[in-house]
């Protein structure tokens, strides 16, 4: 059997694929390197991951991890496999970056530009088996445009500092049950206040018809466009994974259309290319 991973800040996408191709999907928080300790991502596989698979493992050995998850810089994805072969002791455990894990869920074997827009955003241009290169994201303080993270820090800002009108405003700390003491505690002083502004971004989906809101959007992905997509070469389509892309794909193309640049795939996550990608592997055990 095959473990596949698809992680980002907010959550984790495993799936399980059997020798047969019978595939078990389970979801649990976020693993990530820059922001948690080896212990700390052993225990969330252990007490998060371990109670909904255990019941599946008696459908073969488990062979192979195949992780992919934001923050799996090469100083850090050790400590991801260091926390996964410390659980799954006889499994031949590969950590890469959700950049490639998003490129090749995405393009398979083919070469092109893979962008990732979740909780974080990235991008790069791929050659059909590595990241060939890419324009570095720099997380949600220093860039990350056209992720959840920044567009919830956008959203934010621009209310409290009375941008966006006091219909607006009131209606945000009323749905969410919050005050801007309170935001300013959960970012400046509590951990995850990237996971914490990711899900503040949610108030966008739910008044995408103000045009108030609806103009943010779209300036929020042009700016990821204009400091991202267009250091790449435009000679084929870019292809796009993670909610943020899937859930504003009509403002995401009009944005891209507008800059001159065509959209090919938009995925939810990438999951199901990383089955395909990964198929040769999953074989049937004998254990």
């Amino acid at each position: 059997m095959v473990l596949l991973a698809d992680s980002g800040s907010t959550k984790v996408h495993w799936c399980l694929v059997t020798a047969s191709g019978q595939c078990s999907d389970v979801f649990t928080d976020g693993i990530n390197p820059l922001f948690q300790t080896c212990d700390a991502m052993r225990n969330s596989i252990c007490n998060q991951l371990l109670p909904q698979i255990s019941s599946l493992l008696w459908a073969g050995t488990l062979t192979h991890i195949f992780f992919y998850g934001a923050g799996c810089t090469q100083e850090k994805k050790v400590f991801v496999q260091r926390a996964l072969e410390g659980v799954f002791k006889k499994a031949e455990v590969l950590v890469e970056s959700d950049m490639l894990g998003a490129a090749r869920g995405l393009l398979g074997h083919n070469a092109g530009v893979a962008c990732i827009l979740g909780t974080g955003s990235g991008s790069c241009y791929y050659d059909g088996e590595n990241i060939d290169w890419c324009v570095p994201s720099l997380g949600y303080i220093l860039g990350d445009e056209g992720s959840a993270a920044v567009l919830g820090k956008r959203l934010v800002g621009d209310l409290l500092k009375n941008q966006l009108g006091d219909d607006l405003k009131e209606l945000f700390f009323s749905e969410y049950e919050t005050s801007m003491a309170d935001i300013i505690e959960k970012v400046y002083r509590q951990p995850f206040p990237n996971r914490f502004l990711a899900k503040l971004s949610k108030f966008c989906a739910d008044h995408i018809e103000d045009k108030r809101i609806h103009d943010l959007v779209y300036d929020h992905f042009v700016q990821f466009i204009r400091r991202n997509l267009k250091q790449y070469p435009a000679d084929s389509p870019y292809h796009f994974v993670g909610s943020v892309a899937y859930y504003y794909r009509p403002i995401l193309e009009d944005a891209m259309a507008a800059e001159g640049l065509p959209v090919g795939t938009i995925l939810k996550d990438p999951i199901e290319g990383l089955k395909e990608y990964h198929k040769d592997v999953i074989i049937p055990t004998t254990e």
